[in-house]
């Protein structure tokens, strides 16, 4: 194993907060409930299937035209919700282990659905920390589709057999297992059946990997 491949929300940080207060904010204006449990439905999946989900109970279909602004409308909301981040949403945890496997000659990567990835990431003060960003600017199929990974290998020049993708979602675990990655799975992950490594914290990947 020569590299790492994060997914960034659940995994790096946490931004599951951002994402519900813009998609309810969103539903509420258009009269759709939309509640947590709905939320956790979106959870590792593409802004416009995120969007179809939060409209499967509205009272009547909307154009794509009208999705598009709906879409472009929800991530406005959530790109101001960022700003309230900072690098105190990075763990210690998260922090020192992702020296110490950089410190350990791995190489690291980013590999996610996000179009905000960087903006996150420069908020939480990674902005220049990884090797390689695949995100949501650089991909056409979002997890399961293993192609956010597979770019991310191809960034860093490895075969998907020489990198670890490490996942929160289970459709994450899907995509990983898809393109031939083997996966270390924290939280629902861990419960996939093809998730190669389910650990119960970050800090696990140490022992996996030093």
């Amino acid at each position: 194993m020569k590299a790492v491949i994060f997914d960034l929300d659940g995994v790096i940080c946490f931004t599951d907060k951002y994402h519900y207060q813009a998609w309810k904010a969103l539903a509420d204006r258009l009269g759709i409930y939309f509640d947590e449990i709905i939320n956790n439905r979106l959870r590792g999946v593409s802004r416009m299937a995120s969007l179809d989900i939060v409209l499967e109970r509205a009272e009547r279909a909307y154009s794509q035209e009208e999705k598009d602004a709906f879409a472009a409308e929800k991530n406005a909301t959530y790109v101001e919700l960022l700003q309230q981040m900072s690098p105190r949403d990075l763990s210690d945890e998260v922090r020192e282990t992702l020296n110490a496997l950089r410190a350990g000659g791995y190489k690291l990567a980013i590999g996610s659905s996000s179009k905000n990835t960087k903006l996150i990431l420069s908020r939480i003060g990674l902005g220049d920390f990884f090797d390689a960003i695949s995100d949501g600017t650089n991909i056409t199929h979002s997890k399961p589709d293993p192609e956010v990974f597979l770019m991310a290998a191809e960034m860093l020049s490895l075969d998907p057999a020489e990198c670890l993708v490490v996942e929160d979602a289970k459709a994450g675990i899907q995509a990983a297992h898809a393109g031939g990655f083997k996966s270390a799975g924290i939280g629902e992950a861990a419960e996939h059946p093809d998730c190669t490594y389910p650990i119960a914290s970050f800090g696990e990947l140490k022992k996996i990997l030093l």
